[in-house]
C-alpha cells in the first residue's frame, strides 16, 4: 500500500505537468497523510515537512555544487575548453575520422573538470559540431558522439553526480570519486571504439596533419588548463583538500587561468556567469531539499524494506541483483532526469543493497553511471536535448547517431556488474 501511495503519487503530480521537486514535495504530503491515517505517524505536521526540507539542503558537502558549476562557467568563458579541443585536434585530428576522436579526449578531458554533463557537453557540442559539419561529417553521427562524450562527466571526478549519490546515501564522496576514474576512462574507450566502427562504415574525412611546432605550441598554451584535473586528483588522493575544497579549488584556479594567463575573461562577464551558476545551483538545491523530504519519509514508511521483500528472490546472488537493478534504473532513466532520479532511487535502493552485502561505493559509481546513460535517452534525454539545441537537429536523428555510443555504453556497465574488481581494485590502489 505504502509503495503504491509512493508512486502514484510522485507519477500523478509529474503526470499533471508539476515540476519534480513539487511533485516530491506532494509525495511526501501523501506519505505522511497515509502514515497519519494508519498511525505510523501520530498527527500530520507540516512543521516536519519544513523542517526536513530546510535540513535537505542544510548539508556541507553540497557546497561543492555550485563552485563546480561556477569553475565550469569559468572554463568554457576563459578559453580553458577551447584550448583543450585544439590540443586534442592536433595529436588525433590527421586519423581517418580524427574529429570524432578529438570529441572524445576533449570529453574526458573536460569530464575531470567541470563534474557537469550538460555544461560540457554544450562547450564541446558549440566548438566542434561546426567543424564537423564543415568537414563533411554525418550530422547525426557527429551529435551522437558528442551527447555519448558528454556524459563521461557525471562519472569521472569531480563529478556533482557523486557528490548528490554521497549526501543522499551517507557514502564517501572521496572514495566515489576516486573509484569512478576508471569506469569514466572505460566509457571514453568504449565510444572511441565505437566511434573507430562506424567511421570505418561511414567513410568520414580526415583532417591534415598538425606540424610538430604547432603541436607544441598548442601543448604550451593548453599546459593551464590540463593541471587542474592533475590538482584535483591529487589533492584528495594526498588529503590536502575535501571534495568540497576542491571545488573552490577549481574554481578560484579556472578564474585566474582565464582571467590573467589566458585574458579571455573578462570582468564583464563574471556577473552573468556567477548569475547562471547561482541559478542552476538553485535548481538543484531545491531538488535536493524537496527530495530529502521524500527520503526521510520514505525511510518512516519503511518502503525499502517492502522494496527489499520485492527483490528477496535476487537476495542471495549479488550479481544477479545487480543486474536487476540495473535494469530498472535504464528503464527509470528514460523518463526521469538525472538528479531526480539520483536522489529518489537512493533512499529507496541503499538499505537494498547494503543487506545485499554489495559495496555501496562500487554501486554508487555504477548508479550514477546508469542515471549519466539515461540523459542521451529519450523522451528526456537532457543532453540530447542540448546537442539537439545547438545542432538544429531532431530528437529522433540525434538518437539514431547515439545509438552504436548507447549500447557501447550499455556494454561497459554491464561489464562492471560482471566484473566488480574493475572498480574496486583501483579504488584501493588510489586508498593506499
Amino acid at each position: 500500500m505504502t509503495v503504491s501511495v509512493f508512486i502514484f503519487s510522485l507519477l500523478g503530480a509529474m503526470a499533471l505537468g508539476m515540476p519534480i521537486a513539487y511533485a516530491l514535495l506532494v509525495c511526501g504530503v501523501c506519505l505522511m497523510a497515509l502514515m497519519t491515517l494508519t498511525g505510523q505517524l501520530p498527527a500530520f505536521d507540516s512543521q516536519i515537512i519544513a523542517q526536513r526540507f530546510v535540513d535537505g539542503a542544510d548539508n556541507f558537502p553540497l557546497l561543492a555544487v555550485p563552485f563546480f558549476l561556477l569553475a565550469g562557467e569559468f572554463m568554457n568563458a576563459g578559453g580553458l575548453s577551447r584550448r583543450i579541443v585544439h590540443l586534442a585536434l592536433s595529436y588525433v585530428g590527421h586519423f581517418k575520422g580524427g574529429l570524432g576522436y578529438v570529441a572524445v579526449i576533449a570529453a574526458i578531458i573536460l569530464a575531470s573538470i567541470s563534474g557537469s554533463a550538460v555544461a560540457d557537453t554544450a562547450a564541446l557540442a558549440a566548438i566542434l559540431i561546426p567543424m564537423m559539419k564543415q568537414a563533411g561529417y554525418p550530422l547525426n553521427r557527429s551529435c551522437g558522439l558528442i551527447a555519448a562524450g558528454g556524459i563521461i562527466a557525471p562519472v569521472i571526478p569531480p563529478s556533482i553526480g557523486f557528490i548528490l549519490f554521497g549526501v543522499a546515501g551517507n557514502v564517501s564522496i572521496t572514495k566515489l570519486f576516486l573509484a569512478g576514474i576508471v569506469p569514466g576512462v572505460l566509457m571514453g574507450v568504449a565510444i572511441g571504439i565505437a566511434w573507430w566502427w562506424v567511421a570505418r562504415k561511414d567513410n568520414v574525412p580526415s583532417a591534415p596533419r598538425v606540424p610538430y611546432k604547432e603541436r607544441l605550441r598548442l601543448t604550451l598554451d593548453g599546459i593551464w588548463a590540463l593541471v587542474l584535473p592533475i590538482l584535483i586528483i591529487g589533492g584528495m588522493k594526498f588529503g590536502l583538500f575535501t571534495p568540497t575544497e576542491a571545488a573552490v579549488v577549481a574554481a578560484v584556479y579556472s578564474f585566474i587561468v582565464g582571467m590573467f594567463i589566458y585574458r579571455e575573461l573578462k570582468w564583464s562577464q563574471l556577473y552573468s556567469l556567477v548569475l547562471t551558476a547561482g541559478k542552476t545551483t538553485a535548481v538543484v538545491m531545491f531538488l535536493v531539499a524537496a527530495a530529502m523530504v521524500s527520503a526521510w519519509l520514505i525511510t518512516v514508511a519503511n518502503i525499502p524494506t517492502e522494496v527489499a521483500s520485492l527483490l528477496e528472490p535476487f537476495m542471495g546472488n549479488k550479481m544477479l541483483l545487480m543486474f536487476v537493478i540495473m535494469i530498472l534504473i535504464v528503464v527509470v532513466g528514460t523518463a526521469l532526469d538525472f538528479a531526480p532520479t539520483v536522489l529518489i532511487l537512493t533512499p529507496v535502493l541503499m538499505p537494498v543493497v547494503l543487506k545485499a552485502g554489495i559495496d555501496p561505493v562500487y554501486f554508487g559509481v555504477l548508479f550514477i553511471m546508469n542515471n549519466a546513460i539515461g540523459l542521451i535517452t529519450p523522451p528526456v534525454g537532457t543532453v540530447l536535448n542540448v546537442v539537439c539545441g545547438v545542432a538544429k537537429v531532431s530528437m529522433d536523428d540525434a538518437f539514431k547517431g547515439v545509438m552504436p555510443f548507447l549500447i557501447a555504453q550499455l556494454i561497459v556497465l554491464f561489464s562492471l556488474v560482471l566484473f566488480p574488481e574493475i572498480v574496486m581494485v583501483p579504488l584501493r590502489f588510489w586508498m593506499r
